[in-house]
């Protein structure tokens, strides 16, 4: 006949049964505590028995009336106490039925999963399991390292921060700072020792424009120098002015002559000049591995913030 509702469970129900070794006694231990004798369906010799009158039952304690033999089979079946399989209706399962300890969708990650959390994926309609470190995307460019001039020197170096990992390096010079009118050279270094006997070629031309109109060139170009100039002359020495440069190096490990390109900007609070400066060069002394870099400084001590990151192309 018709219903209303959810298409009922198609269940199958099996009773938990007990079977006894006999002996001449009345007394017997059930696995499962009862209430009474009518939670019990008692078997002896494959004949049902009457509740209360052939037997009594009380938690774990059942009580017959007339001892058993040894060579009786007796078993009992607990009417209360079903194993049950189910079959729920399709749809009829949502979140409030599933613990949150079972599915971990009702608790949300707060951070990045780890390498080896595991995702359920579909493989042509195969769910298989896979790890996080196999799915997730690796950033284009990730930080390597940080380097301080604190103004103690006129030069700032690293070292064994270029690796196979990655093809291009980016190299940020944040708000460097010498003596008035200063700049910066930059020289490879290699076996953890910096090339200084010539053979830099670089060009650096910057543009600087002034408040009142001016516009005026810093332009220097180099071959078969000791170092390569990287940036325009600064300003001066003063919290007034942001200097930065950037100097992106390709294949620092590869063989044969090391590239670079380099870009400055410099930006006055007081909006009374700015300056932009671009420029590229490579090193033709040595085909080797590069190691690190270093800094100088044309005039006075150095004090920047070095950022180093690794390109993955």
């Amino acid at each position: 006949m018709p219903f209303i509702g959810n298409q009922p469970a198609l269940s199958y129900t099996s009773f938990a049964k007990q079977d006894f070794t006999t002996s001449a006694t009345t007394s017997y231990t059930l696995d499962n505590p009862v209430s009474n004798a009518n939670e019990l369906a008692l078997f002896i010799n494959f004949v049902r028995q009457e509740p209360t009158t052939a037997y009594s039952a009380s938690g774990t304690s059942l009580t017959l009336t007339s001892a058993t033999s040894a060579s009786d089979d007796m078993y009992c079946v607990y009417l209360g106490k079903a194993v049950q399989t189910v079959n729920p209706p399709s749809g009829s399962v949502g979140s409030s039925q599933v613990a949150a300890s079972i599915i971990t969708g009702q608790t949300a990650l707060a951070s990045e999963p780890d390498d080896t959390d595991e995702f359920l994926v579909s493989d042509a309609g195969t769910l298989k399991r896979i790890d996080y470190s196999l799915i997730k995307a690796s950033p284009a460019m990730e930080k390597i390292a940080t380097v301080t001039a604190s103004g103690t020197s006129n030069v700032v170096s690293f070292d064994g921060h270029f690796s196979s990992t990655y093809d291009k390096y980016r190299i940020y010079i944040q708000n460097w700072r010498g003596n008035d009118n200063s700049h910066i050279t930059m020289r490879y270094r290699i076996g953890n020792t910096e090339k200084s006997s010539g053979h830099y070629a670089s060009v650096q031309e910057g543009l600087y424009r002034h408040s009142n109109g001016t516009v005026n060139n810093d332009n220097n170009s180099v071959w078969d120098g000791s170092a390569m100039r990287i940036t325009p002359n600064g300003a001066d020495n003063s919290a007034t002015y942001f200097q930065h440069c950037v100097v992106d190096l390709i294949n620092p490990l590869g063989t044969g002559y090391k590239t670079c390109t380099f870009e400055t900007t410099l930006n006055a609070f007081d909006q009374t000049l700015f300056i932009h400066g671009i420029g590229g060069g490579h090193y033709f002394g040595d085909t080797g591995a590069l190691s690190g870099l270093s800094f100088y400084i044309s005039a006075g001590t150095i004090t920047a913030t070095i950022k180093i990151y690794g390109i993955k192309t």
